[in-house]
C-alpha cells in the first residue's frame, strides 16, 4: 500500500503511512472432555496509540526534526485457509525520515498483540468451545520484514492450545507476506495531538501451513486449510499518530543505532 494523503482541515495535505498487522487461525484434532471455558492464552495489553516509548534508535547523521516516530494501532480481521477471525487490536512502532543521502529511510520498532480464541477450538465444532483442553487461540507476531512506504510487511501467527507443541506457528520458515492496500482516503481525527485513521486491505496473499505443532501438525493444517494459495484476505482499520524526533523525550541511545 503507498503512501496516501489525508486532507488536514485548514491546512495543506499531509502524506501518509500504511502499517499492518494481523491474521487469524483455527486448529484440527480430537478428544473428549468435561465442558469448560473456551481456551484463550493470556492476553498481554497493547500500547496506547498514544505512547512513544517504543520508539527505535534513529541511523547517525540524520535530522531528527525531519525523522518521525508513528504509533498504529490496527483493528484486523482475516481469512485464512478456511478460518476467519476478528483479531485483537495490535499496536506497531516504527520510525521514518530521510537519509543523508536523501533516500527514504525507515527503522522498525516494535509491536504488541494479544492472543484471540478460534471459535471451535481444535475440532471446529462445539466440542471445542466447551472444552479447554480442545481450545486454541492465534497470536500474530512481527515477520521481520517492513516497508511503511509501499505497504509491504510480514507477520507469524503462533497458535496456542495445550494439545499443540510450544512453537506451533504459521509461517514459522518463512512469514505470511502482506502488500497493503488502502480502502479509501485518510481522514484527520485531531491535529493537536495529531490523530489519523485510514483502511487497508490484502486479498492477494499466500498462507503457510502451520509447523512446529507436534503430532498434531498434520491435522491442524487439515482443520485450517492451510497452506492456502488463493481465497486469503486481510482487511483492518488503523489509527496512527506521531511526533518528530525533536519533540520527543530524551532517550539515551535514541540518536545512534
Amino acid at each position: 500500500m503507498k503512501k496516501s494523503t489525508a486532507a488536514r482541515p485548514g491546512s495543506s495535505s499531509v502524506r501518509r503511512v500504511a502499517a499492518v498487522a494481523g491474521a487469524a487461525v483455527l486448529a484440527g484434532t480430537a478428544a473428549v472432555c468435561a465442558p469448560a471455558a473456551a481456551y484463550a492464552a493470556p492476553r498481554a495489553a497493547a500500547a496506547s496509540v498514544t505512547g512513544f516509548s517504543d520508539c527505535p534508535s534513529l541511523p547517525d547523521g540524520v535530522d531528527p526534526a525531519r525523522w518521525r516516530c508513528e504509533v498504529h494501532s490496527v483493528a484486523p480481521r482475516l481469512t485464512m485457509g478456511k478460518m476467519t477471525v476478528a483479531l485483537a487490536p495490535i499496536t506497531m512502532t516504527h520510525a521514518e525520515g530521510p537519509m543523508p543521502d536523501g533516500s527514504d529511510g525507515q527503522v522498525w520498532g516494535a509491536m504488541h498483540s494479544s492472543s484471540t480464541a478460534i471459535p471451535g477450538g481444535l475440532t471446529g465444532t462445539p466440542a471445542g468451545d466447551r472444552a479447554a483442553v480442545l481450545g486454541l487461540a492465534i497470536q500474530p507476531e512481527y515477520g521481520g520484514r517492513s516497508d511503511f512506504y509501499t505497504g509491504r510487511f510480514s507477520l507469524r501467527f503462533r497458535l496456542l492450545s495445550p494439545l499443540l507443541a510450544h512453537g506451533c506457528t504459521i509461517g514459522a520458515s518463512t512469514p505470511v507476506d502482506f502488500q497493503l492496500k488502502r480502502s479509501g482516503p485518510s481522514t484527520w481525527v485531531s491535529q493537536d495531538p495529531p490523530v489519523i485513521k485510514f483502511s487497508a486491505y490484502d486479498d492477494a496473499f499466500t498462507a503457510p501451513g502451520a509447523e512446529h505443532c507436534g503430532p498434531l501438525t498434520a491435522p491442524l493444517n487439515r482443520r485450517l486449510g492451510l497452506p492456502a494459495a488463493e481465497g486469503n484476505v486481510m482487511t483492518y482499520d488503523a489509527t496512527y499518530t506521531f511526533k518528530t524526533y525533536d519533540r520527543l523525550p530524551a532517550k539515551e541511545g535514541r540518536l545512534s543505532r
